[in-house]
């Protein structure tokens, strides 16, 4: 007791418990304040967006969508369509439009992909919606190619043809050639369902499954890959070649026949 005694009278003994105390105090300061710190930056930073957003909406999006993304006659509600829509229409130049028709084409983009953002943020906060990809849902390194064709035969191909270089619809419509199209926005399609095309959710199609389509599209249309039958005629199906050949070789054969027939009908004659 005495040596105790002795220990807390030191004269460096409320030096050791006051730097004991800090660092007890910093390490629960550590643990607990840069979640809390962080979790307000990104509040703050989301709010920035959204107001930025608000602003490039009043400028070039309302006159069509109204002032709070309710819709008018000349487009139709943004409300809980979320981020993904407006980073896919946005981003592919379909909007804004540059006039009404049938289908809005695609083109060049008129805001840069921070602008973009900004507007997604801002058209997310009108209500909830699918939200942005990132870049682990859609990159095709390592999906299953044969599975995403098999994917896309099925629940892609009435539309986009077997090889997804598009083709007609019904009154002026159209499904896109996707040779060219960015993977974030493949899957951003599916997603959202644009213009004529049916939504995907992740209960019909789950993320693999779209990654997989995504990598079967891509592949298909990189120029690597040979269509084992010749020329691919558009991609319409395995039996277009076959067909066109029949098609052709008999109208060539007809052809023939009526030739000789009118060379013989002329000899004879003769």
């Amino acid at each position: 007791m005495k040596k105790l005694s002795a220990r807390r009278r030191h004269p460096l003994a409320a030096l050791v418990v006051l730097l004991f105390a800090l660092a007890a105090t910093g390490g629960l300061y550590t643990a607990f304040a840069p979640a809390g710190e962080a979790k307000a930056e990104q509040e703050s930073t989301q709010s920035l967006a959204i107001e930025e957003g608000k602003k490039l909406y009043a400028t070039g999006c309302s006159s069509c969508h109204g002032t709070g993304g309710q819709g008018t006659s000349d487009g139709p509600s943004l409300v809980g369509v979320g981020a993904a829509a407006v980073d896919f229409q946005v981003g592919t130049g379909r909007m804004p439009a540059q006039q009404p028709g049938a289908q809005v084409p695609k083109k060049k983009r008129i805001y840069d992909q921070d602008e973009i953002n900004q507007l997604a943020a801002y058209v997310a906060s009108l209500g909830s919606g699918p939200s942005r990809p990132t870049k682990e849902m859609y990159d095709p390194a390592g999906a299953d190619i044969a599975r995403g064709g098999e994917l896309f035969r099925t629940n892609c191909s009435q539309c986009h043809n077997f090889t997804g270089e598009g083709g007609a619809l019904t009154h002026g419509k159209y499904a896109p050639d996707l040779g060219d199209v960015d993977p974030k926005h493949l899957y951003e399609a599916m997603q959202t369902g644009p213009q004529n095309m049916p939504s995907f959710t992740d209960g019909a199609l789950p993320e693999k499954d779209k990654r997989d389509i995504v990598a079967y599209v891509k592949e298909v249309n990189s120029g690597t890959s040979e269509s084992p039958g010749g020329f691919k005629l558009g991609g319409f199906g395995p039996v277009a070649e076959g067909m066109f050949a029949w098609i052709f070789g008999l109208g060539v054969l007809i052809a023939v026949a009526v030739w000789v027939a009118a060379r013989t009908a002329k000899a004879k004659k003769s």
